[in-house]
């Protein structure tokens, strides 16, 4: 699905709840749609965005242009299918205009822009622009610092489980849409987004799992936590994966991510159905463990509540929640904005899709700032979290390489505490 312009937006700020704020502005919008003549039914009205990961998220820095909560409803959506067939359509707000006018007026926009796209189809794709790129790192010895830190507070009781992340800084002017392109193309399986609610400032990522799906009452997300790289042949693939489900440390982890999500949900959902045991999901260039949750939805719970009862899920912020919480705030010295917070899509019914903002970076001013996170435990080894670390900036780096970025092999570290 790919979507351009915008006819109605939504924003939250820090006061109120922005996920029922969201809610209902979405069912207010879609009442009383004005349709063109003979239509059978309206189609469903899809808002696209997200939320920062903390709820307390001031928007500034390379997050300026993603407050709280952001969501837009497309001007124009392209919605197609593996069979080849699409579908354009286009939206306008109406006030004080006559309707047969603006469907008039909707008409020829959506048939200039069906002109466009088989204009692009038919002709050959703009030569690639090489561009040159510098990369800013993490101090890394810094980092395993704060590792360390956070086996500390394991091994005292603060927690069982934290998910601290490190950024990467990539000073370029690449092509967005090509960069989020390539990003897609490369990694099936995930769930690729990108999001750019004004111009000069973009998040692309593609994430492993789901925080929450609803369609019509039945709920579904997954599970992931705990990781090891892919191989170079499918005899190491296969083996790396069979040590992957044997590793206690692994399945520890996967396990506290799994327990939280189905504990929460059993306050809301009923006839919850998981995997007996974890499988392995195999990705581009990391393995996970991976386990399907499903759950019956009482009417009048949208995904929006699933979301707010779920996010941070274990996997993307640690447990207890809130002792997390506490402990990244303080070991984290820069903004995640909305790095692991929830993005997608919803609807005025309260179907939707989100996942976390993983795999990801926000583009801001020609600076790409990419953000990955370990999962640390008991048993954790600073070191190869930092290679974890290193593994999950690869989707993105990739992607900008593939949209003709050519960085150095040098880079440059920074304290970690300089980041902002």
């Amino acid at each position: 699905m790919a979507h351009r312009g915008v006819a109605a937006e939504f924003s939250a700020g820090v006061s109120g709840d922005r996920f029922d704020d969201a809610a209902s502005w979405v069912r207010a919008l879609v009442r009383d749609p004005v349709l063109p003549a003979g239509a059978p039914r309206a189609p469903r009205v899809l808002c696209f965005g997200g939320f920062a990961f903390r709820s307390d998220h001031e928007p500034c820095g390379v997050w300026r242009a993603f407050p709280a909560a952001r969501f837009q409803v497309p001007a124009f959506e392209l919605e197609g299918e593996a069979s080849g067939d699409a579908w354009l359509r286009a939206r306008a707000l109406v006030s004080g205009e006559d309707a047969v006018d603006a469907l008039a007026r909707l008409r020829r926009s959506a048939e200039a822009l069906r002109a466009e796209l088989a204009s692009l189809a038919e002709g050959a794709l703009p030569a690639l622009r090489r561009v040159a790129g510098h990369k800013v790192v993490t101090d890394r010895s810094a980092w395993e610092r704060a590792v360390e830190e956070s086996l500390d507070a394991i091994r005292v009781g603060a927690v069982s489980k934290v998910v601290l992340a490190r950024t990467l800084d990539v000073d370029v002017d690449a092509d967005l849409v090509l960069v989020a392109m390539r990003l897609w193309e490369a990694n099936p399986g995930t769930h690729a987004f990108f999001f750019q609610p004004e111009a000069g400032a973009a998040l692309v990522g593609a994430a492993p799992e789901t925080v929450a799906t609803l369609r019509d009452g039945v709920f579904h997300a997954t599970a992931v936590a705990g990781s090891i790289r892919c191989g170079d042949t499918p005899r190491e693939q296969a083996e790396l994966a069979a040590r992957l489900l044997a590793s206690d440390k692994e399945r520890h982890e996967h396990r506290i991510a799994l327990d939280d999500m189905v504990a929460r949900l059993a306050t809301v959902t009923h006839q919850i159905r998981t995997d007996p045991q974890p499988h392995v999901l195999t990705l581009a260039r990391i393995q996970h463990l991976e386990t399907e949750i499903r759950a019956s939805v009482p009417a009048g719970t949208g995904v929006l509540d699933l979301v707010r009862l779920l996010h941070p899920t274990a996997a993307v912020c640690g447990l207890p929640r809130d002792a997390a919480l506490s402990f990244l705030a303080g070991a984290e010295p820069f903004h995640r904005g909305w790095y692991a917070g929830p993005v997608g899509w919803m609807d005025g019914e309260g179907n939707g899709m989100f996942a976390p903002a993983l795999r990801s970076a926000v583009l801001h001013d020609c600076v790409w700032r990419l953000f990955a996170g370990a999962g640390i435990v008991e048993g954790s080894v600073p070191s190869l979290e930092w290679e974890e670390t290193a593994m999950k900036f690869k989707p993105v780096l990739e992607a900008l390489a593939a949209a003709g970025v050519e960085l150095a092999e040098a880079e440059e570290s920074r304290p970690v505490g300089s980041a902002s």
